[in-house]
This record gives C-alpha cells, sequence and structure tokens, in this order.
C-alpha cells in the first residue's frame, strides 16, 4: 500500500493517491479527488501488465475533463433527474438543470470532483475509505449526509466498492463508480470486438430527448439491447432501432435479476488479451455506456481517447426513479444508513 502527491485540486488542495496491490501483481490506484478509480492493472494471458481503466496522469487532467467522469464516485445521485426537479415528503426541491434541462449525476457540486479525505487504510483488508461531507442543500437535495466508500483489493482480483451514507434528512442516496473499462488496455482504442453478457432481461427505454426514462419498463427480447448471451458489443451498435440512435449507440439502464442481492450483472470479455470482467452489483439496475461521446483527447501516457474507446457498467437505481411511478425510489430517510456493494472482478481466460 502507498500514499503520493497527484497533484492540486480546483482550490490548490493537495490531491493524494492511495495505490493498493495484491500478490498476484494487480494493482488499484485512487485519488482522493473525487474518490475516483485511477488504474487497474492486471496480467494478460501473455503476462502482460494491462491498465483496463481509462484515466490522466495527474488531477489536473480531471479537472480539465469533468464531463467524462473517468473512474469518479457519482453522488449524491449518479445519472438523471428529469427537469432538475425532486419532490420528498411534499416539498419540491430545484437542482442543477447541467444537461437538456436535466440533472445528471448531481451537477457541478456533486461528489465526483471534489476532494474526499482518506479515513482509513487498513492493510490487513488491503482496503482504503473515504469520506465527504456533503451539506444540507449544497447539491440542491436536503439534509447533511456523511458518505464513506471503502475500495478492497482482493487475492482474487476483485475491486470490492461499498457505499455508505447517513443523513439528517429525508433525502436521495444513489451513489455508483463511472469506471471506462477497455480489456484491452486503457490505449487499446475501439471497445466493439469486446463480448459483453448482461444479467437482465429487461431495460428502461427512454423518450426521444433528453435520455430520460419513459417509464417503461421493456423486454430486451427481439431488440439490439438483448445480451442475455454473450454477443459481440459492435454487433448491433449501429442499428436503426430508436434506442441506439438517439445515444449513438448502448447508452441505457437495465433492470437486473438481482432481486436486492449481490450477484452478477455484467461480464465482458477480450478474447485478444484474455481478461474477463465479472462485475457484481446489489444495485436494482445497471447502466451501460459505450464511450458514445467521448471526444478525441489524451489520456494517461498521451494515449489518445475517443469514442467508443471503454464500456461502463454503472450500477444503480433507474435513472429519474425519484419521479417515476412504479420504479424503486432511491429514499433514504433520516438516521438510515444507506448501503450498496459494487464488485468488478479480473480473470484471464
Amino acid at each position: 500500500m502507498r500514499r503520493e502527491s497527484f497533484g492540486k485540486d480546483q482550490l490548490g488542495n493537495d490531491v493524494e493517491l492511495i495505490t493498493l496491490e495484491n500478490t498476484n501483481g494487480t494493482e488499484v490506484k485512487i485519488s482522493t479527488l473525487g474518490a475516483t478509480v485511477v488504474s487497474f492493472i492486471c496480467k494478460d494471458k501473455n503476462g502482460i501488465m494491462r491498465d483496463v481503466v481509462l484515466g490522466y496522469d495527474d488531477a489536473s487532467g480531471y479537472l480539465k475533463n469533468r464531463t467524462y467522469h473517468f473512474g469518479a464516485t457519482i453522488g449524491r445521485n449518479a445519472n438523471r433527474i428529469s427537469n432538475a426537479r425532486v419532490t420528498i415528503n411534499g416539498v419540491e426541491y430545484q437542482l442543477e438543470p447541467n444537461i437538456e434541462g436535466n440533472n445528471l449525476h448531481s451537477g457541478s457540486n456533486g461528489v465526483s470532483h471534489r476532494l474526499w479525505k482518506t479515513a482509513e487504510l487498513n492493510e490487513k483488508e488491503n482496503s482504503v475509505s473515504f469520506t465527504f461531507f456533503s451539506a444540507d442543500l449544497e447539491q440542491g437535495f436536503p439534509g447533511n449526509m456523511d458518505i464513506k466508500v471503502t475500495f478492497q483489493l482482493t487475492e482474487e482480483n476483485a475491486l470490492v466498492i461499498t457505499y455508505e451514507a447517513v443523513s439528517d434528512k429525508d433525502t436521495i442516496a444513489n451513489f455508483t463508480n463511472h469506471s471506462y473499462f477497455n480489456l484491452a488496455g486503457h490505449d487499446g482504442g475501439y471497445i466493439g470486438s469486446h463480448k459483453m453478457k448482461l444479467y437482465a432481461k429487461e431495460f428502461t427505454p427512454m423518450a426521444p430527448t433528453g435520455s430520460i426514462p419513459s417509464g417503461e419498463i421493456r423486454s430486451v427480447k427481439g431488440t439490439p439491447l438483448d445480451f442475455t448471451e454473450f454477443k459481440v458489443i459492435d454487433q448491433e451498435i449501429n442499428s436503426d432501432y430508436e434506442q441506439i440512435t438517439n445515444v449513438k449507440g448502448y447508452d441505457h439502464n437495465f433492470v437486473l435479476d438481482n432481486n436486492g442481492k449481490l450477484e452478477l450483472m455484467a461480464e465482458v470479455l477480450c478474447e485478444e488479451t484474455g481478461i474477463h470482467l465479472y462485475a457484481y452489483t446489489d444495485c436494482p439496475g445497471v447502466q451501460v455506456y459505450t464511450g458514445n461521446y467521448i471526444d478525441e483527447h489524451k489520456g494517461k501516457n498521451g494515449v489518445v481517447y475517443g469514442e467508443r474507446h471503454a464500456v461502463c457498467l454503472e450500477s444503480q437505481y433507474f435513472p429519474d426513479a425519484c419521479n417515476k411511478p412504479g420504479f424503486k425510489v432511491p429514499l433514504l430517510r433520516a438516521g438510515d444508513t444507506y448501503h450498496s456493494v459494487t464488485v468488478y472482478r479480473l480473470e484471464v481466460d
């Protein structure tokens, strides 16, 4: 376990980088800026070390390219809220309308680009915990909230992410991690040849504009969104199916079959490297995003990232759940503890 400087935040405060490593040589680096996964490095089938997440060399890169949220912890609410408004206990709260009149990832005051505190280093568990205090109405949401996220790297090459939060008022709590995976390496380019399987038979289709769910839950059967068996990602990514053309590929919430238990949500495989990602969550949904809106720019080690160079598997409550009857609402009652776990495990086939 190592601690080192990662630059400065927007206020000139020191940003720290924590490295977790297991006996297999697998390594994860996490920054206090946004509680962000900066690197996830493992051996491929030929023994070559591959860093399988997109990112930047220091804090300045994350501050310059905020819109992508590479590797960041997202909250208080992940994904979109329609019209940037939420009603809790009969009171309407106005949020920041930061995308097409809607609220995305809690706006500019979201925790994804804020400086977290390194709260605990546990060498026995090979884990690090970060904490953040989110003040009442800081993002528009009610309640003073204490947030904790713990990253643990196991001997099975699993990155276990545990989210906890407590608020003094009823509020919204829906956290995720926004890592962009490329199992050919962060410098591997186009992600289309990867194979993917999703543990979801349904998805929440979006209205024609704004990427807001219509409220319907639709079967994936017979659509390009059917990944119930392994399928090459780009097999139907250019389909003329309206749900695909609206967002230039995959950027959809899938309804998981886990019944609130920690179970597989997705698998992704790169045959070139043999690296196989197993992703687990206890959340009801997963947003699958194929990097359709990544503009060409430089990332780690000067590598140029671009459109569809990665896939995100964002465990979550459904987008706009707080405004959609029939969707499970991520409502956290005052004094209760929000708790959720997501796991990203790497194997070599």
